[in-house]
């Protein structure tokens, strides 16, 4: 059969031989028909991974796709675990899916292999927030729940993502013992298909109801809502959930001036005026920032497909449209809030935040100013998700966020929420213009307040098996062999997550770090300059995270400092390549 290996030529024929539809099957045999080598190969040369966040890939035929049965099989799979966890208890799972393509029909799918299984499925009745699939789970009481999205990834691409009984993503243990009993599906026989209607329940407006109410219940300033109601705010959904929710939220909290970018409010999987649906990428804020221009917007803020991050645009002090970055939005929103519980009397002493360890250390210094712990955790918002969870009726939460643009306000989800963080940006920008002040005014306050803090990801791609290997040695020789300086400065700090281990190059002495093991590494010089190391677990590609600070005396220094502090970073990413 064409050119293919013996593994990849046998998972095809089992997939013409076995019972598959045969829709499948005439989709493979055109593809063999018409010699598509390449793609047979890429779809059939290893089973799709179920790894700990659950499903994402490229949709088609294929073990190697996003598909019915590989989704059944991931469904089958997680149906099993739950059986074996709740044994003689009616299993309650909530679904929901986002714009992409084909994604009602996977949320069918998944929704009639539950019913099939006999667990009983809340299903949202069209597109909705990931959030709220995160809300819905704890407020049905639900021991799990599946969001069908693949992200901000390309159109081509779909996925399938695993949410445990407290409204987070699935951890350890569960996490490997998911994966186990997925990967005991070895035959498309063992997949149940034949739904139980009656156990399919359609949800959806009182749904949202319930979430707006929370997402009302975290405003700190109404006043300063109802003196800035008509605050002119741009806002894009980049085609996808956000217009479910977001809009009638800001209406909700009063804002009254809210103009849509018309032409990405069209739920559309192909994503038609993007090259990528991601709103960290300055392409894809193009119309938004158009619209904001035309109307002098105070604020500009676009949320990804399945709507749990966000980013915005303000006006600089050269009255131009910048986008802030991740780390710069997660500043501004810490620092407003911190003030303000402090303000309103709410700091207690038994508040905290929760951010990742690869999100700035600004965060670190504001909190620690007002008296509140601030946790970090490893990359990835379920583990944010899974200490609330754990600290739950101990302590009060106020605030989470990781750098890739996600944030969490208030303790209703377990999960990044754009709903609840547009309205928190959208007040703390209507307060501060009762202040006379701009959100970027307001950012320079805080740079001038705790220093001026400048961050960057660099993220390096290599190809194939080599590739995978050539990442592999490079952590390797990042143990054995560290660098003793970065940007001019001596490494004084080393972090090793893989190994639990913190050691202070000044006084030799190691420490462990409580978290779970990540292949990470942190290198911090002196004058708290950090630069962390990561690779993908899934894919031939390391993420360099950098950050850098100096003191901020004046505004009108701060272009020609952060030009400065950027120039520096590149100095640090090149003494590590």
């Amino acid at each position: 059969m064409l050119n293919l290996d013996k593994n990849t030529t046998d998972r095809v024929n089992q997939w013409l031989e076995g019972d598959y539809d045969e829709a499948t099957k005439t989709a493979i045999r055109q593809l063999i028909d018409t010699n598509q080598t390449e793609e047979l190969s890429d779809a059939f040369y290893r089973d799709l991974e179920f790894g700990t966040g659950g499903l994402r890939g490229l949709m088609g035929v294929g073990s190697n796709r996003v598909n019915k049965y590989t989704l059944g099989a991931a469904t089958q799979g997680l149906s099993n675990y739950l059986k074996k966890q709740y044994p003689g208890k009616q299993i309650r799972v909530v679904i929901a899916h986002d714009n992409r393509n084909n994604a009602t029909t996977f949320a069918q799918i998944v929704a009639d292999v539950f019913s099939a299984n006999d667990i009983y499925v809340y299903f949202f009745d069209a597109l909705r927030p990931t959030p709220e699939l995160s809300f819905a789970i704890r407020e049905l009481d639900c021991q799990s729940g599946v969001m069908l999205t693949a992200s901000h990834n390309p159109k081509e691409y779909s996925g399938y993502k695993a949410y445990w009984n407290d409204g987070g993503q699935i951890i350890a243990p569960h996490d490997k013992n998911i994966i186990a009993e997925v990967n005991a599906i070895t035959s498309v026989s063992q997949i149940n298909f034949t739904p139980q209607p009656a156990h399919i329940e359609k949800i959806g407006a009182e749904m949202d109801v319930l979430f707006l109410d929370k997402v009302k219940a975290v405003c700190l300033n109404p006043d300063a809502i109802k003196a800035q109601h008509d605050l002119k705010i741009v806002y894009s959904p980049i085609h996808g959930t956000g217009i479910t929710l977001v809009p009638q939220a800001l209406k909700a909290v009063g804002f009254t001036h809210v103009s849509l970018v018309e032409e990405q409010c069209v739920i559309d999987g192909n994503f038609p005026t993007v090259v990528y649906p991601n709103p960290e990428e300055e392409e894809a804020m193009t119309l938004s920032l158009k619209k904001a221009k035309a109307i002098d917007a105070d604020l500009v803020m676009a949320t990804d497909p399945d709507a749990d991050r966000v980013g915005i645009a303000v006006k600089n002090n050269h009255n131009q449209f910048i986008l802030l970055n991740g780390n710069q939005t997660g500043v501004l929103l810490f620092n407003y809030l911190l003030n303000q519980w402090e303000a309103k009397g709410k700091l207690k002493g038994n508040e905290y935040i929760i951010k990742t360890v690869v999100t700035t250390y600004l965060i670190d210094k504001m909190a620690a100013a007002k008296g509140v712990t601030c946790y970090n955790t490893l990359t990835g918002f379920k583990f944010i998700g899974a200490l609330m969870t754990e600290l739950a009726g101990k302590s009060t939460f106020i605030a989470g966020c990781e750098e890739s643009y996600g944030y969490l306000i208030g303790d209703h989800v377990r999960d990044k929420d754009s709903v609840v963080s547009c309205t928190m940006i959208a007040e703390m920008a209507a307060y501060y213009k009762t202040q006379g002040k701009s959100l970027f005014d307001a950012l320079m306050d805080v740079y001038l307040t705790y220093g001026l803090y400048q961050e960057n990801l660099l993220s390096v791609t290599k190809t194939g098996k080599s590739g995978a290997e050539e990442i592999a040695a490079l952590m390797s020789g990042y143990r054995s062999n560290p660098p003793a300086t970065l940007g001019g400065r001596k490494v004084v700090i080393i972090k090793d997550y893989q190994h639990s281990v913190e050691k202070n190059l000044l006084t030799g002495t190691e420490t462990v770090i409580d978290l779970p093991k990540s292949n990470v590494m942190q290198f911090i010089t002196e004058g708290d300059y950090i630069v962390s190391a990561r690779p993908s677990g899934t894919e031939p590609k390391i993420k360099y995270y950098v950050s850098v600070n100096t003191k901020l005396n004046s505004v009108k220094d701060y272009d020609q400092q952060t030009a400065g502090l950027n120039a520096l970073i590149q100095s640090l990413k090149a003494d590590l390549l």
